[in-house]
């Protein structure tokens, strides 16, 4: 049995979209944090008054602080903590606001942008709460955030931003569009630091809605906060693909003979073709654009891939 659900977590993990894949992190660490919790019990004789302490130092060494020299000795909270959770109910509200909301922003403005834009909110989150802990005082003694809200809230208010007037169906309310429900959800944070509930992780969560609104607005603007997000993920993810190949424990220089006139003759060659090419180039877009015009016109926008979606939106920035 736990070799079927390893499998299928691989798959999803492997070929699912990027929603999937932060969900399927965030539960993870839930799950390991949890069973170092039950361990510490069992190690301390099922005594909780002498694990609980032990595990809270285990969780906030991951988490986000308020206080600038624990945040200094320990700055990788800054990414941790928006992947941790402590209790359930907090857990299972952010993957499902990050599965609802998180569908729509891949649906519009590609899937490759999901995880920038929860990284960036979560990342603009933490640092409104750390500025608001210290100026306001309610954070004086340090006090620690932990969850991915901030960066869930980025994902929420870019759907809101992206479509308003997208209508979701909901429980006993029927049709409501998306603006009206962004605009309840930014409003109880709101209203939780007026009446000083959390008032840190809600400042944080607007934090997090600030972000998305202005990754939004910014991609209409022609700039892709996505790109160097991605880039630089890339070339993480790269780095370690050739350090476990042992790629990088090869040495020795690498010698290449360039030959001058052929490169002359290929450069002429290319110069000869590049006209052709952006003839070419120009109506297979042309063709393209107006097949998938066609088919919205037959089948509606959902039937489109991420693909196609991704090229419309591109399209339509010309």
């Amino acid at each position: 049995m736990f070799q079927s659900i390893w499998d299928d977590l691989k798959r999803e993990f492997g070929y699912g979209n990027m929603v999937t894949r932060i969900i399927i992190i965030n539960v993870a660490v839930f799950v390991v944090i949890h069973l170092v919790n039950f361990g510490l019990f069992l190690y301390y004789g099922g005594a909780p008054e002498k694990s609980y302490p032990v595990f809270q130092k285990f969780v906030h060494f991951f988490c986000m602080s308020s206080d600038w020299k624990y945040l200094l000795t320990h700055p990788w909270g800054l990414f941790t903590s928006m992947f941790l959770h402590e209790g359930f109910w907090h857990i299972l509200w952010n993957m499902l606001f990050l599965y609802w909301f998180g569908r729509i922003v891949g649906d519009f403005i590609g899937n490759q942008r999901v995880l920038p834009i929860y990284l960036l909110g979560g990342l603009a989150g933490a640092v409104i709460f750390f500025f608001s802990a210290n100026l306001l005082n309610y954070g004086e003694n340090g006090v620690f955030a932990l969850g991915a809200s901030a960066g869930v809230m980025a994902i929420v208010v870019a759907a809101g931003a992206i479509s308003p007037d997208y209508v979701m169906r909901l429980l006993l309310l029927g049709d409501v569009k998306l603006k009206y429900i962004v605009g309840v959800l930014v409003l109880l944070d709101v209203i939780g630091i007026g009446n000083n509930i959390n008032t840190g992780g809600h400042f944080a969560h607007l934090g997090g809605a600030f972000f998305g609104w202005l990754f939004i607005y910014q991609l209409r603007n022609g700039a892709d906060w996505a790109r160097p997000v991605n880039g630089i993920l890339d070339g993480i993810a790269r780095f370690f693909r050739r350090l476990f190949s042992g790629e990088l424990q090869r040495r020795g220089p690498k010698v290449a003979y360039r030959n001058p006139s052929r490169e002359r003759v290929q450069r002429e060659r290319e110069s000869r073709r590049g006209n052709a090419a952006s003839d070419r180039a120009y109506r297979s877009h042309q063709e393209q654009l107006d097949a998938i015009l066609d088919k919205i016109k037959e089948s509606g926008y959902e039937s489109l891939s991420e693909e196609e979606k991704e090229f419309l939106f591109n399209a339509s920035k010309k």
